[in-house]
């Protein structure tokens, strides 16, 4: 278990960055959800936490904020149940909570795939570490870098010279992959998305589907902006709450999300007139071709 250094926080706090946003997941059996999400929800609203936990029988999945005392009771806690006691989390802050409420919900897949021969507790692609891949970068070296997110996170930024499947949902990713030149078999190619959840599943399938040499980016996006920076990124990094992207620094960057379409908002859109707080945006009220 990671703690948070206490001179760290005590400069987080002089910026008025006081809440700690965390995300972990962990791919192992759990055969009592209905029990865990009691006992996980009654936790976190003791602790006052928000956020969202996916559980399903092929793992975890935890995306939570509050004050730093209450994440690190939290994840202290979830240490004691043996099952859970390595994983490791991504962390930023901010000045406000980054969720509305606390949820904790039961799902078939905590990252739906739909391919139940992809099991990642026991069929699991090679890690790459964030500074491996830099350095790869830096000398030129040929490798494919596959974004496995959705097209409106990548429109926000990602790996120079990327490449993507101009997915809607993660689902379509095992279709979507069908599409990836056969020249790309004999190279390297390193899966990357927010924090590393996604490429958990989408490594190994490119695995399954005959590709020699198969990465997946350690802990993310998030933990390469953590330990590099953004060397090789262009943009931000989006992220499913209400900061709405991350820069390289792993603090909010300018966008907005709209309250009505949800449509990520530029800081250009945010200026025009059609743009109304919390009501609409440019997009949702254009009208209709």
């Amino acid at each position: 278990m990671r703690n948070i250094d206490l001179y760290f926080i005590f400069r987080l706090k002089a910026s008025k960055l006081e809440f700690l946003n965390t995300a972990g997941y962990q791919f192992v059996s759990i055969p009592d959800t209905p029990v865990l999400r009691q006992k996980l929800l009654k936790l976190c609203n003791s602790l006052e936490l928000k956020g969202t936990i996916l559980l399903g029988e092929e793992g975890i999945n935890i995306f939570l904020s509050g004050p730093i005392n209450a994440i690190e009771s939290f994840r202290e806690n979830l240490a004691k149940d043996k099952r859970f006691s390595n994983i490791s989390w991504k962390d930023s802050f901010s000045a406000e909570i980054s969720f509305n409420r606390m949820l904790v919900k039961i799902k078939r897949e905590i990252i739906p795939m739909g391919r139940s021969d992809i099991n990642p507790a026991i069929d699991s692609a090679p890690f790459i570490d964030p500074f491996k891949l830099a350095g790869w970068l830096d000398e030129g070296r040929k490798v494919i870098l596959l974004d496995t997110r959705n097209a409106f996170e990548v429109e926000l930024g990602t790996f120079k010279e990327a490449i993507h499947l101009n997915l809607h949902c993660f689902r379509e990713f095992a279709n979507a992959a069908q599409s990836l030149s056969n020249h790309f078999k004999s190279l390297p190619v390193v899966t990357f998305c927010t924090g590393g959840i996604r490429c958990e599943k989408a490594a190994p399938l490119l695995q399954h589907m005959g590709f020699d040499e198969v990465y997946q980016l350690e802990g993310g996006i998030l933990n390469y902006f953590e330990k590099i920076g953004n060397r090789h990124y262009k943009g931000d990094c989006f992220v499913f709450d209400r900061r709405v992207a991350l820069t390289s620094n792993l603090v909010p960057g300018d966008f907005k999300q709209c309250f009505n379409c949800q449509k990520t908002l530029t800081p250009m859109d945010q200026q025009l007139p059609s743009y109304q707080l919390n009501r609409t945006c440019p997009y949702c009220t254009r009208p209709s071709s």
